[in-house]
C-alpha cells in the first residue's frame, strides 16, 4: 500500500520524462507519433490500475485513519517533510483523477488536438497528472503548495499550444489569475506553519487550532481562502475560468473541470476546516453568500448563452455553468456541518464525472459540426441529434438530466446534502443567514434544470430531414469506451450513495471534531 501511493505520485514523473525519448524500434508502430500516445494510455492505465489496487487494499473499516503513508523527513531546518497518505476524504478524489486521465489518454490517442509534438503534448499530460494526484496524496502544507503550483505550467501550455481560438490569451488570463492567488495562499500557509511550529496537515487537523491565535486564523483563512477559491473557482474570482474552457482543447477543458477544481475545495476541507476553525467559523458566512450568489449568477449566465440569438458558445455554458455548480460544494463547506461537508465531497466527484462527460460530448460536437455556438448547431428548427445520430443525443441528454440533479444520478445528492447542511449550520452560525442561502440554492437548481432543458431541446429535438447537414457520425467505438464508464460511475454513485458516503463521512466526522474519531 505505502509503494503503490508512492508509486502512484511519480510514476507520471518518470513517464512524463520517457515520453521526450526516442521511441524504441520494435514500438514505433505505425509512426513514432502512434508510439508515444500509445506510450501515454499505457502509463495512465498503470495509473488507474494502481489506484484501483490502493483502493481494494484500503482497509474501508477505517477510512477516518490516514492509510498507505510514507514519512520521510525532507528539509530539516524548516521541519517539512516527505508526507503521503490517504483517508476517505481523499481516496475517491485520487481514484476520479486516474480514470479521467486514462479516459483523456484514449481519446486523444484517437483524436489528438491540433497541435505541436504529441511528445510534448503526452508528457505534459503526465506531469500533469502527477502533480493533481499529489495534491490529494501529501500530508505537507509546502508539499501540498508545490503540487497545487505543479498543475499551472502544463495546463498553460496545453491551453496555449493545443487551444482554440484566443488561446494565447485565455492562457495568460488563466495563469496569471491563479499564480495571484498561489502567492497569496503561500503567505497563508507560512503563516499557519511557522506560529504552530509544523507544516504537518495531520498534526494540524488534531491540534485543531489550538496553537494559533484568533488573528492568525482570521488572516489564513483569508490568504489560503483566496488561492483556493481562485482555484475552485468562486464568484467573483471566475472569470479566467470560462475563458480557459472555451479556448482548451477537448481533453484540456475535460481535466480543467473534473480534476483542476477540485484542487481548491479538496484544500478548504484538508487545510482550513480542521487547522483553522475559529477563522472558518468568521468567515462561513461570507462564504456562504458568495457560493448563493455564484449558484444563480452561474445558471442565469447559461441562460443568457442558451438563448435563441445569443450565439452562446456550449462550451462556455458548461464554463458557467462550473461556477454554479462549485456553489454547492462551497455551501456545503461553509455550513462547517457533516452534512454539508459530506455533500460538499460528493458534489466534487458527482462534478467530475457528469461535467467530464459533457466537456467530452460537446467537444465531439464541435469536431462534427466545425463549432460550439448554439445559434449555428440548433440552426432554424434543431440540430435534431435524436434522428441524426440517436446514441449521441441520447449521451448527451443524460450528461444534461444528470448535471441537473436528477434524483437517482450522481448530481442530486451532493447539492441536497449541501442545502441540508446550509438547513442546519454549525453552531455559532447564524442560521437566518444559512436559510436564506439554502432557499437561494434551491432556486438555483430551477435555473439549472432550465437551461439544460433548452439546451437538450435546440440540440438535440428538430426535424432531422430538414437543413444541409444530414451526415452526422453517431458515437464511434473509442469514444464509446472513453465515456461509458462516466455514465456507468455516475448512475452507480447516484443509485448506491453509500459508496462514496461510507468513505467520506466518518473522515469527515473525525476532521471537525478535532482528530477524534
Amino acid at each position: 500500500m505505502q509503494f503503490l501511493l508512492a508509486f502512484i505520485v511519480v510514476a507520471p514523473l518518470l513517464g512524463s520524462a520517457a515520453a521526450l525519448l526516442p521511441a524504441p524500434p520494435g514500438l514505433k508502430g505505425k509512426s513514432p507519433e502512434q508510439a508515444v500516445l500509445r506510450h501515454g494510455v499505457t502509463v495512465t492505465g498503470v495509473i488507474l490500475a494502481a489506484a484501483i489496487a490502493l483502493t481494494l487494499g484500503f482497509d474501508h473499516d477505517a477510512p477516518s485513519r490516514f492509510q498507505a503513508t510514507t514519512d520521510i523527513s525532507w528539509i530539516q531546518a524548516l521541519n517539512v517533510r516527505i508526507h503521503l497518505g490517504i483517508d476517505g476524504i481523499s481516496l475517491p478524489l485520487l481514484l476520479m483523477t486516474a480514470l479521467l486521465f486514462f479516459l483523456c489518454a484514449l481519446y486523444s490517442y484517437f483524436k489528438l488536438p491540433a497541435g505541436p509534438s504529441p511528445k510534448a503534448f503526452v508528457a505534459l499530460l503526465l506531469v500533469l497528472e502527477s502533480g493533481t494526484l499529489a495534491t490529494f496524496a501529501v500530508l505537507d502544507l509546502l508539499l501540498f503548495f508545490l503540487a497545487f503550483e505543479m498543475v499551472l505550467i502544463p495546463m498553460y501550455f496545453l491551453i496555449a499550444r493545443w487551444g482554440g481560438a484566443q488561446r494565447q490569451a485565455a492562457a495568460w488570463k488563466f495563469i496569471l489569475y491563479t499564480l495571484l492567488g498561489s502567492v497569496v495562499m503561500l503567505l497563508g500557509l507560512l503563516l499557519i506553519g511557522l506560529n504552530s511550529g509544523t507544516f504537518d496537515m495531520v498534526t494540524l487537523a488534531s491540534d485543531n487550532g489550538r496553537e494559533l491565535s484568533h488573528t492568525t486564523q482570521l488572516l489564513a483563512v483569508l490568504s489560503i481562502g483566496l488561492g483556493l477559491a481562485v482555484k475552485t473557482p468562486m464568484w467573483p474570482l471566475h472569470s479566467w475560468l470560462p475563458d480557459a474552457h472555451t479556448a482548451a482543447p477537448t481533453v484540456g477543458s475535460v481535466l480543467l473541470a473534473g480534476v483542476l477544481l477540485k484542487m481548491g475545495t479538496y484544500g478548504f476541507v484538508r487545510i482550513l476546516l480542521p487547522a483553522t476553525p475559529d477563522g472558518m467559523a468568521t468567515f462561513a458566512p461570507y462564504l456562504g453568500a458568495f457560493a448563493a450568489v455564484g449558484i444563480v449568477y452561474g445558471s442565469l449566465a447559461c441562460l443568457a448563452l442558451a438563448r435563441k440569438g445569443n450565439k452562446g458558445d456550449l462550451k462556455r455554458l458548461i464554463a458557467y455553468s462550473s461556477v454554479g455548480h462549485m456553489g454547492f460544494v462551497l455551501l456545503g463547506i461553509a455550513s462547517m456541518t457533516p452534512t454539508g461537508v459530506n455533500g460538499a465531497l460528493f458534489a466534487n466527484i458527482a462534478h467530475g464525472l457528469i461535467t467530464g462527460l459533457l466537456f467530452f460530448l460537446v467537444g465531439a460536437l464541435k469536431d462534427r459540426y466545425g463549432t460550439a455556438d448554439l445559434d449555428t448547431l440548433a440552426g432554424a428548427t434543431g440540430a435534431a441529434l435524436y434522428g441524426r445520430a440517436p446514441r449521441f443525443g441520447a449521451f448527451l441528454a443524460f450528461a444534461a438530466v444528470a448535471s441537473l440533479g436528477l434524483p437517482g444520478l450522481a448530481g442530486f445528492w451532493g447539492e441536497m446534502l449541501a442545502l441540508f447542511g446550509a438547513f442546519d449550520p454549525a453552531e455559532g452560525l447564524s442560521r437566518p443567514a444559512f436559510l436564506t442561502y439554502m432557499a437561494v440554492g434551491a432556486f438555483g437548481t430551477l435555473l439549472t434544470a432550465a437551461y439544460l432543458l433548452i439546451v437538450v431541446r435546440r440540440v438535440c429535438m428538430g426535424d432531422p430531414k430538414a437543413g444541409p447537414e444530414l451526415a452526422v457520425a453517431d458515437i464511434q467505438h473509442y469514444e464509446f469506451a472513453a465515456w461509458t464508464p462516466l455514465v456507468a460511475l455516475t448512475v452507480l454513485a447516484g443509485l448506491w450513495p453509500a459508496v462514496l458516503l461510507g468513505l467520506t463521512d466518518p473522515a469527515v466526522q473525525k476532521l471537525l471534531a478535532g482528530g477524534n474519531s
